[in-house]
């Protein structure tokens, strides 16, 4: 599929940036989806190949709009990574419930719109993945996480249906968790003591969505768990 048009959603400065290089080092056109104007401008320049498009995917009618026009100005595309993420971390007792819903519009309703949106182009192609990142949260619910995890978990469910339906025409949906501490600089800050080796390189991410987007056909993965070789689980 090399050549044709990716869109990628939460292009932020660790794991979306990553995704967008690696698709662009394979001969993409890269469509670039984020809230930040001024962070995928720069990423832009840096990139030829990439397009920048700002876009809260929350946002139906502005996400509608928005593929419509990367449809006009690069091509329908081929391959989706939906890596956008919103939370709202606490115990069920604390929890915000109108900002448990926007979680829920980022994470999976953002997802089935992508899905719907460019189901047409890749049958018409005759090919297509549509990848999600998530994360453990979708397997299950620790406390704190009653604002997280439920979001996680419809958006791994939904995928699988969507495989179970559009992978017998040939596009390949599947989910990626990252069961690790993403190696970006808050999370450095963070974990300051930690070695090097604690962390999940977002290059390394990057390349196992990209691996899971070019599976053969005979032997596609439904879902990929990873994690740094000494986290415990």
């Amino acid at each position: 599929m090399s050549g044709g048009v990716c869109l990628i959603t939460g292009v932020g400065p660790g794991t979306g940036s990553a995704v967008v290089r690696r698709f662009v080092d394979a001969g993409y056109r890269v469509a670039m989806l984020a809230r930040d104007a001024g962070r995928l401008a720069a990423l832009e320049a840096e990139l030829p190949g990439a397009a920048a498009y700002a876009c809260d995917v929350s946002d139906e009618a502005a996400l509608v709009h928005t593929f419509e026009r990367i449809c006009a100005e690069l091509g329908a595309p081929i391959v989706v990574v939906h890596n956008a993420v919103a939370a709202e971390r606490g115990s069920y007792m604390d929890i915000s419930p109108r900002r448990l819903v926007k979680a829920f519009e980022v994470n999976t309703m953002a997802l089935l719109h992508l899905a719907r949106l460019a189901t047409p182009g890749m049958l018409e192609a005759g090919t297509g993945a549509i990848i999600c990142t998530g994360n453990t949260a979708a397997y299950r619910g620790r406390a704190k996480f009653a604002g997280f995890a439920p979001t996680k978990a419809s958006q791994r469910i939904l995928l699988e249906s969507i495989a179970r339906e559009a992978g017998p025409k040939g596009i390949h949906a599947a989910y990626v968790a990252i069961d690790a501490v993403i190696d970006v600089p808050w999370t450095r800050e963070a974990y300051a003591d930690a070695p090097d080796d604690f962390f999940c390189k977002p290059e390394d991410i990057a390349e196992e969505v990209y691996r899971l987007a070019h599976q053969p056909k005979s032997a596609w993965s439904a879902e990929s768990v990873i994690r740094p070789f000494g986290e415990n689980w």
